[in-house]
């Protein structure tokens, strides 16, 4: 590991299974249970985990926003809403590209960005 790097990130969910279900299939992540109040997944670049929590993250309380990286906007966002998934904030541009953001079914407001969308 190096120094100072970003290496762990923990996200409250009203529904570990819930949650686990939706990452798995958009994002197709795996997890490895810790009782039923904890789960940790690890992607390529970082760890973390969902604790079961009735508190969510989300941006319109403060909280830290967690953007994903897709090179097809309009097919993640029906992959996250054929997933349970719930659009709150739909496409807009911003300097650099385009995004929207989401809640995935434990309630948690996550974002995904592209620099390669066009209008259709």
């Amino acid at each position: 590991m190096k120094s100072k790097s970003l290496q762990y990130l923990e996200y409250p969910t009203r529904s570990i299974a819930k949650s686990k279900a939706f990452f798995k299939q958009v994002f197709g992540w795996e997890f490895v249970d810790y009782g039923e109040m904890y789960c940790a997944f690890s992607l390529e670049n970082v760890d973390g985990g969902f604790y079961q929590s009735e508190a969510i993250s989300d941006t319109a309380s403060g909280a830290a926003l967690t953007v994903f990286f897709s090179d097809d906007l309009s097919a993640i966002e029906s992959e996250i809403i054929a997933a349970g998934g719930t659009i709150v904030k739909d496409i807009f541009a911003f300097p650099g590209g385009h995004r929207f953001h989401f809640t995935e079914p434990g309630g948690s407001e996550f974002a995904v960005w592209s620099d390669c969308y066009t209008d259709k």
